[in-house]
């Protein structure tokens, strides 16, 4: 790859992409708008129709867009109760040909999210998946030496694409923006809310490319780009740092060099998308421990890893949002995840989470930190043969918490949006926890309750949220709670009591009364929930 050829194209693009680009405000977008992700007091939301919009998501399994698949992936859609199907497209079926561009599959996903009354998040498949290019077309891997993997640092072949590769790179960027062109036209319902560019980029087996063209860059001087005193610093390096990828970056030069280098290269293609449709991009992260700081070489190098987020948001400026893949079950590393991508300058959205109950938990904690959107990995059967009752009870768990918050969806988005919403999770030792809300405490004990007594769950599956409306008036959501509430503060040894518990779910942005909870269902501690997920609207008066 040219180097100094590279840079004019991105700057060209960034420069066309700033000059196409407005900031419409909130108030400015409706109905027929393009999704478009907003920012204010470093919290996001995502606009559909000109409103705050949650992704009640699942993704299909890697080989399931084809239309043969499809209907047992609509299956798992519907006893979900998702608003999004999250699904790919894949780049060696869009161009078999070189130059050649067949489109029907994303007519096919097109037509049929419109019959099903969901949205599309679309994944384009194409130079990497999982860190390696299995979906480039046939007509690249016929050509290895013109398209190479990386090279190891003993001089091993690694399966894994080199960044450092400008045929493939502008090869990618051609076929996604004829991709993005074709979406713009053929989209106008906005049935597709965001594509994701790549999936899980980076490389296993290698912490970089070691072949001469990528070690001369590595020897080279690092970008003034990544030399900035706020980048510097958030990478806990001298803000004053400058010279080669080693003098500035020492032990992680190798992982910080190929950072850069995927991130410039994906970012090109973004950019490419992005002079022909203005939808929200992204790019999803295979994880590393959050909390050990472990060795680049145990992890897939290269890819958006919370260490290395300054580095994509410098080299790849048409990417939206940069996503964690979470297939932690600990509640300690998946928590310490969504914090580490909950920042100001980077929505939070959890584009895969494993399927299994505890893992369900993790949408209240999205929600809490202002994440636009959930989606568990590999709703559909995957050609087992699964029967319908079968996928009915694999997706339960989550099937419940949809169909709590599917009626509500535009409510839960702008609370979220406007930091209202505070959570917990049932952790491994099964403790309670407590929820400052101001003039009251909420303490929150898992498990089922009975009349006087919480009884444990087996597994650390309970979770709560709390939705403040006013100083005393609440929302309170969860499944295998049980809250109780104290007086602090300005309240602080005043007697108090519940003025009203309702139960009930919100219709068009309307509160549906069910019925007033008092007597057992309040007396014994406060409300409890079930496991089944209830919402409560709760107020609470000082006597």
């Amino acid at each position: 790859m040219k180097n100094n050829a590279i840079l004019v194209r991105m700057a060209t693009l960034s420069l066309l992409i700033a000059l196409l680009s407005v900031n419409t405000a909130w108030s400015q977008t409706g109905k027929g708008t393009v999704p478009q992700i907003i920012e204010k007091n470093g919290r996001h939301a995502l606009l559909v129709d000109g409103k705050p919009f949650l992704i009640l998501g699942g993704q299909a399994h890697n080989s399931s867009a084809w239309p043969g698949m499809m209907p047992q992936v609509w299956t798992a859609i519907e006893e979900m109760h998702a608003n999004t199907l999250e699904v790919p497209i894949y780049w060696e079926q869009i161009e078999p040909q070189l130059g050649k561009f067949d489109f029907s599959l994303v007519d096919t996903l097109l037509k049929q999210g419109r019959e099903h009354k969901v949205h599309l998040v679309l994944l384009w498949f194409a130079t990497w998946k999982n860190g390696s290019s299995h979906y480039m077309p046939e007509w690249m891997k016929r050509e290895p030496s013109k398209y190479p993997n990386i090279t190891g640092k003993n001089g091993q072949p690694v399966d894994s694409p080199s960044p450092h590769t400008q045929a493939a790179m502008e090869a990618d960027a051609k076929a996604f923006k004829a991709v993005m062109g074709y979406l713009e036209k053929a989209d106008q319902q906005h049935t597709v809310l965001m594509v994701q560019v790549e999936n899980e980029p980076g490389s296993w087996g290698s912490v970089r490319d070691y072949s001469a063209e990528a070690q001369k860059l590595f020897e080279g001087q690092v970008p003034e780009k990544l030399l900035k005193p706020e980048i510097l610093k958030a990478l806990n390096k001298p803000t004053d740092a400058k010279g080669t990828w080693t003098e500035v970056f020492g032990k992680d030069a190798d992982e910080y060099f190929h950072a850069w280098s995927v991130a410039s290269y994906i970012g090109y293609v973004a950019a490419a998308g992005k002079l022909v449709n203005s939808l929200p991009l992204y790019v999803n992260a295979a994880l590393r421990d959050p909390i050990s700081n472990p060795s680049a070489n145990t992890y897939e190098s290269g890819g958006p890893t919370d260490n290395v987020i300054p580095i994509w948001k410098a080299a790849a400026p048409a990417i939206d949002l940069l996503a964690p893949d979470i297939y932690l079950p600990e509640s300690e590393r998946a928590l310490k995840v969504i914090e580490l991508y909950d920042r100001s300058d980077n929505p939070l959205f959890v584009p895969e989470i494993g399927s299994g109950e505890e893992y369900t938990k993790y949408f209240y904690s999205v929600l809490a930190n202002g994440g636009i959107g959930f989606s568990p990995f590999g709703i559909d059967d995957n050609g087992r043969g699964e029967g319908k009752a079968e996928t009915e009870t694999r997706l339960a768990s989550i099937a419940q918490e949809y169909t709590m918050a599917g009626p509500m969806m535009r409510e839960l988005a702008k609370w979220s949006f406007e930091g209202k919403i505070k959570s917990v999770v049932e952790h491994e030792d099964h403790a309670a926890q407590t929820i400052d809300l101001g003039s009251w405490q909420a303490t929150v004990s898992f498990g089922a309750s009975g009349r006087q007594t919480v009884q444990a769950n087996t597994r650390p599956i309970g979770k709560a949220m709390i939705v403040q409306l006013g100083e005393n008036e609440f929302v309170l959501i969860g499944s295998l709670c049980h809250f109780n509430f104290k007086p602090v503060g300005a309240n602080a040894g005043k007697a108090w009591q519940y003025l009203k518990v309702e139960e009930g779910q919100y219709v068009n942005g309307t509160f549906r009364l069910l019925r007033i909870r008092n007597g057992d269902e309040t007396d014994w501690g406060g409300p409890r929930i079930g496991a089944v997920p209830a919402v409560l609207h709760t107020t609470l008066i000082t006597r």
